[in-house]
């Protein structure tokens, strides 16, 4: 498997996270419990999304940058940045309306100094088909292309669900 990892640095409520790597699935507990910890500081007032080093993005994780995006509008009235370099990143974000909820820079970062890694959780089959479905769901919200994109992932996932 290839490499990952995701870095984090806040200060007085701004957040910024580096995602390196391939960033899939594996790390939507990550980035569920990261988005809730930021979500709930009651000095969180936007985030700067670095995905220069990015070289994959699946669309959980969209699902749940859509969430720290609409979260940080609704408490600050921020919008939140994303720097993508990439061509195929920023055409995966541009294609989901990601221009909409946040500001999309196509230029790397001067300096990013002081991020700390964060450890990668450990989650169950359940946790990580309840996060998918969340984080598609708020990319089905975003807009109709999406509603339609991830209509039939998310009914499946809904008929999976256990009881």
């Amino acid at each position: 498997m290839a490499g990952y990892k995701i870095l984090q640095a806040d200060q007085q409520g701004i957040y910024v996270l580096k995602f390196i790597g391939e960033i899939r699935l594996n790390l939507c507990s990550t980035l569920d419990n990261l988005v809730e910890s930021i979500t709930q500081d009651p000095q969180f007032k936007t985030v700067v999304i670095d995905l220069t080093e990015t070289d994959i993005i699946d669309s959980t994780t969209l699902g749940l940058l859509a969430k720290i995006a609409l979260a940080a509008e609704k408490q600050s009235k921020f919008l939140p940045t994303l720097i993508s370099t990439n061509p195929d990143v920023t055409r995966i974000i541009s294609s989901m309306g990601f221009d909409k909820i946040f500001i999309i820079v196509r230029e790397p970062a001067s300096r990013i100094e002081e991020l700390e890694e964060i450890p990668v959780l450990k989650a169950s089959e359940q946790q990580v088909r309840d996060k998918v479905l969340d984080a598609h769901k708020v990319l089905m919200g975003m807009n109709s292309r999406n509603r339609e994109e991830f209509k039939n992932l998310v009914r499946a996932l809904e008929c999976e669900e256990p009881g």
